[in-house]
């Protein structure tokens, strides 16, 4: 029992539900719906429901493998930053978790191969094989790195949303001009939230880099806050929470034509006001405890953003 407690805690299995939830409504809430409207008749030939299932599973195995290598290269940073949370080594054997990693991986490229084939698209299999050699450079050369590592993890975030407009693609978009409205409209929501996932997903890992200082610096990481200091790394996470505040705040406007008053409402308290409290926390951030506390608090927003899914 308490090797598959490990395990979970390994594939860090909340953030998987994460990933779930985002694919989930992103697919059940604006993608169907968008088709359904516009009363597509051969819905079924493209992401039906069975192939939605196995893209979020493959999806679901490849992150999953990315954090195992991810704590397989870390191994000695960790034991400096959070020895308490450890598992490779002082539960599953460090060769485990590299043979974990590939199992993963393979399945999931798998699972993405046949999802490719079946629905004739080439760039579901091969952002499959690049998210997974992503995952594996991030963990043994990028993570290290000033910045790279920090845009790579959050494009991957951003692409959980991005991966299911691109399955929707066929040569005939451009012949069937409905096709075309309605993939246009599931365009404008997927960079929406996949911007908001990019740029809150940027300044979470820039405050966890603040706080994994003491680990990173040991092992000759050269990361923000170690290479910049604390606070160049504040104010470049605060750059960003601004930009993303006040580009919530201009949809809020837009949205309101359209009478959207629980979105508006839910935006505004959940999603606009929590970033503001993170934006002076930020700022009267001190001690690692502050940092950690502001990276979990950063986290429940990513989650309130991506429930906002429900009010479209």
């Amino acid at each position: 029992m308490k090797l598959i407690v490990a395990f979970f805690r390994l594939i860090r299995w909340t953030n998987l539900i994460f990933i779930i939830l985002t694919q989930f409504l992103f697919y059940f809430f604006l993608m169907i719906p968008a088709f359904n409207e516009e009363k597509i008749i051969n819905y079924k030939n493209v992401l039906t429901p069975f192939y939605f299932y196995l893209l979020c599973l493959s999806s679901v195995l490849i992150a999953a493998a990315g954090y195992i290598i991810n704590d397989y290269f870390d191994l000695n940073i960790d034991r400096v930053n959070k020895p308490e949370k450890l598992v490779v080594e002082k539960i599953i054997k460090r060769r485990w978790t590299i043979v974990w990693h590939w199992i993963l991986s393979g399945l999931g490229i798998i699972i993405g191969a046949y999802i490719s084939w079946k629905l004739h698209n080439l760039i579901i299999i091969l952002s499959h094989i690049g998210c997974t050699f992503l995952l594996w450079v991030y963990s043994t050369t990028f993570k290290r790195k000033i910045l790279i590592g920090n845009i790579i993890v959050s494009l991957l975030t951003s692409w959980t949303v991005m991966v299911l407009y691109f399955c929707e693609f066929r040569r005939t978009i451009f012949l069937d001009p409905v096709y075309h409205h309605v993939l246009a409209r599931i365009f404008k929501f997927a960079i929406l939230y996949a911007g908001f996932a990019f740029i809150i997903s940027l300044v979470r890992e820039v405050v966890k880099d603040i706080e994994d200082m003491e680990g990173d610096a040991a092992y000759d990481c050269r990361t923000m806050p170690i290479v910049w200091g604390i606070n160049v790394s504040k104010v470049f996470a605060a750059t960003w929470l601004i930009v993303l505040i006040a580009s919530l705040v201009v949809i809020e406007f837009y949205v309101l034509q359209y009478s959207w008053w629980w979105a508006v409402v839910y935006c505004g308290v959940f999603i606009i006001l929590p970033l503001l409290l993170v934006l002076r926390n930020l700022y009267r951030a001190s001690s690692v405890k502050d940092y950690h506390q502001l990276s979990n608090f950063i986290k429940a927003i990513m989650i309130s953003g991506v429930l906002s899914m429900l009010f479209f």
